[in-house]
């Protein structure tokens, strides 16, 4: 796939997450899976980080733009929370949703550090 649709798909979540994340839920629809909201927040930053990183694959190779991605994707999750505590009066910031994130970002650079090596992605 072509870097520039990598790049969308990648601001499309960014935004998603975003909204998702200063929204009012109002009522959930009752469900008989039981997801935990830390895996929420971790798939979700999973997903975010992989975006970047496939959207800037040629320079996530070489280490210091991986870094750069890891750093701004968990920013950007700690300016979310710390704006559910200001911005909303339905939303609560919460730690444990940043340490959520930060384990979606490291798997997820993970995964993509893995894949470079065996040479899965190209």
């Amino acid at each position: 796939m072509e870097r520039k649709y990598y790049f969308f798909i990648a601001i499309f979540i960014t935004l998603i997450i975003g909204y998702g994340s200063l929204a009012a839920i109002g009522n959930p629809m009752p469900s008989k899976i039981s997801v935990s909201d830390k895996t929420i927040h971790a798939s979700a930053y999973f997903l975010l980080t992989l975006s970047w990183l496939l959207a800037y694959k040629n320079k996530a190779s070489e280490g210091k733009v991986s870094i750069i991605i890891m750093v701004l994707v968990l920013l950007y999750g700690t300016i979310i929370e710390v704006l559910q505590g200001i911005a909303t009066s339905y939303r609560q910031p919460e730690v444990n949703d940043i340490i959520a994130n930060l384990v979606g970002i490291l798997i997820a650079f993970s995964i993509f550090k893995i894949f470079l090596k065996k040479k899965v992605l190209k």
